[in-house]
């Protein structure tokens, strides 16, 4: 009685629920054919490399596309701020390259020694300039993508690089982008060393805070502090040595007690950059993170 109450109180609403299940009932055989297909293309690139690679490679183009969109249309809303702290940063930089040239023309007594060393140096590390168009943070696995792909020369494990420090290293490519396996990935581990030293390990980040992550395998017998730099040590063809990794934080044991484990505050807030490069190489062969 009182369903039959509801539908007299409620006509449209009947009528409405009617419709709907009429309109699936005369074409509940194109969505059953809709839903095989969907499981079937699914099963098609889980399981077969080929198929699984033109997938992707089409569905990084549209959605790297509308990232790209997206974020040209933030940067755009945050350009005041950009402009005035890269303002800042680069007043200070040339501030203390003036410093460093002055002293080093002293020690060498020869003015153009540092502009020509810095030319070498630049030779050496080709570089890419690239924008982020998706950056995520908050997952264990973290990925980025980047607006360059195989048509700028792009390719698989090649490292990135911002203005402060590492980013990450490709772990695919598309025509026009590029997927950047994240530092704050778990799976991310990276050679570094501590700066004046060849003490080195590998950082990792096992999730939590996005300013930390942890350098392992450091051994019991090195000499270092809280405070002291740390940086790529040049131990593969992924980055160069002496990038600025971040600054020991705090001195742990390792769980076996064999070696220390660094906790390191990393020099780049990846939840705040926007300008990256992408380390360059002929030779993408033997890479060892």
């Amino acid at each position: 009685m009182c369903l039959k109450h509801c539908f007299l109180t409620h006509p449209l609403q009947f009528s409405l629920m009617q419709g709907i299940f009429a309109w699936i009932s005369k074409y509940s055989h194109w969505l059953v054919l809709l839903l095989l297909e969907g499981i079937s293309l699914a099963l098609l690139v889980s399981f077969n490399d080929y198929q699984g690679s033109v997938w992707f490679t089409g569905a990084n183009r549209v959605v790297g596309q509308v990232h790209e969109w997206q974020q040209s249309a933030l940067s755009y809303l945050s350009l005041g701020k950009v402009n005035k702290e890269l303002t800042e940063q680069n007043f200070l930089l040339q501030q203390e390259l003036e410093v460093l040239r002055n002293e080093l023309s002293e020690l060498t007594h020869d003015s153009t020694y540092a502009e020509r060393a810095l030319e070498a140096k630049l030779q050496e590390v080709p570089v890419l300039p690239a924008q982020l168009v998706y950056n995520n943070i908050n997952l264990r696995d973290n990925y980025l993508t980047i607006n360059r792909g195989s048509n700028h020369g792009v390719k698989a494990k090649m490292g990135v690089v911002s203005g402060n420090g590492i980013v990450g290293i490709i772990s695919s490519v598309s025509e026009n982008y590029s997927v950047v396996m994240s530092v704050l990935n778990s799976k991310s581990s990276i050679s570094c060393r501590l700066r004046g030293s060849n003490y080195f390990g590998y950082l990792h980040w096992q999730g939590g805070d996005v300013l930390y992550a942890q350098l392992d395998d450091v051994p019991r017998h090195a000499d270092f502090e809280v405070g002291d730099s740390v940086e790529t040590s040049g131990y593969s063809n992924v980055f160069p040595s002496g990038i600025l990794v971040g600054t020991v934080e705090q001195i742990n044991d390792s769980k076996d007690g064999l070696s220390y484990q660094l906790i390191v505050r990393l020099v780049s807030d990846l939840a705040n950059i926007r300008d990256v490069a992408v380390i360059l190489k002929e030779d993408d062969t033997d890479i060892i993170p």
